[in-house]
């Protein structure tokens, strides 16, 4: 028997993402779908302009789109909701005593809520221990871009540290959301602003990658420089990276760290984990968004072009899918991670 399962937001276009992957999921079953007022009580098919590749489900389709209020018969809620609206309803959803995984920003710093990536810090999901909403809590993902960055960080971390990193993205059109980026901005054009984008970057892997002491989270000792762009990319955030090591090491010593990191998601085997969270590719013009953003479930981090930087120790490139690993495919793969460990009841 699956789980059941909410999703607020659900006519937007991380909602849509979640019922894209959620759709014969083999733990969970949507049963819920929360949107604004303006959609309430029609069937989705006549709430949603939809914008998926694949058409709408049958069986959400027909399904009535309710209020983003606790009332939902699950446990379990996906929240792809705006930032501006965020903030409350998942606080009511946790006090309600519902499990809250949540792609918006509002709760990340909180310092009793896990911003969590599965392969990095899965130990972090010990902090809902900490939180006061008796049976139910709230999870977060980090920001898109965050998550392609720190994957592809954490092997070289774990075994040479970094002191400084710069980092400049190229950031895909679906990040934006529907209707997004109007097509006169940006065809034929690059947009060297995202609000608040590259402060997220400057702060969130320092959480991410931060170890529990005391019961909170005692943040990485890293500076990380971040400039954001928005480019004509349908899916697929690049980075442009260059760090400065704390240990010397040689390129055949990251490449084979990358190569052989995995994680506790694909030791239990999860669903939705990656076989292989990070990806290495020796061509000079790889890696490429539209050429790799969806190899491995669109879950793993794609890497290249290690080399030597002049001012820095190394530079190279990652891409990664924006809206499956880097919004609500994480979102799902944080939930599998918390049943597996006891956090989510088992039906």
């Amino acid at each position: 028997m699956k789980i059941p399962v909410g999703i607020l937001g659900a006519t937007g276009s991380v909602g849509q993402k979640f019922i894209q992957l959620l759709t014969n999921h083999p733990w969970f079953e949507i049963t819920f779908l929360g949107a604004s007022e303006r959609s309430t009580g029609k069937t989705y098919k006549n709430a949603v302009n939809w914008f998926m590749t694949e058409p709408v489900p049958k069986q959400i389709a027909e399904m009535t789109v309710g209020n983003c209020t606790p009332g939902a018969d699950c446990r379990v809620v996906f929240s792809g909701l705006d930032a501006g609206v965020a903030g409350e309803i998942e606080e009511n959803f946790a006090r309600a005593e519902y499990i809250v995984l949540s792609n918006s920003r509002n709760h990340r710093f909180d310092p009793d809520v896990p911003l969590l990536i599965p392969e990095v810090n899965a130990d972090h999901l010990e902090l809902i221990n900490r939180q006061t909403y008796g049976k139910g809590c709230i999870v977060t993902n980090p920001n898109c871009s965050t998550i392609g960055l720190v994957m592809a960080i954490k092997p070289m971390i774990d075994l040479f540290g970094i002191e400084l990193l710069n980092v400049v993205t190229l950031q895909a059109l679906s990040g934006a959301g529907y209707p997004g980026v109007a097509s006169l901005d940006i065809i034929d054009n690059i947009v060297p602003y995202i609000g608040s984008e590259e402060e997220k970057i400057e702060t969130e892997p320092l959480k991410i990658l931060g170890r529990i002491e005391n019961g909170s989270v005692k943040m990485l000792e890293m500076t990380i420089s971040a400039q954001c762009n928005r480019v004509a990319v349908l899916d697929g955030h690049t980075e442009c990276v260059s760090v400065k090591l704390k240990q010397p090491a040689i390129e055949t010593e990251i490449i084979t760290a990358w190569q052989e990191f995995t994680a506790l998601p694909q030791k239990l085997n999860l669903p939705t984990a990656p076989k292989h969270p990070v990806y290495y590719y020796e061509q000079d013009n790889y890696p490429q968004p539209k050429l790799h953003r969806n190899v491995d479930k669109g879950m793993a981090v794609h890497v290249g072009r290690l080399r030597k930087d002049p001012i820095f120790d190394y530079k190279f490139i990652v891409i990664s899918h924006n809206t499956v690993r880097g919004a609500a495919g994480c979102a799902i793969l944080n939930a599998e991670m918390m049943l597996k460990k006891g956090y989510i009841p088992s039906c």
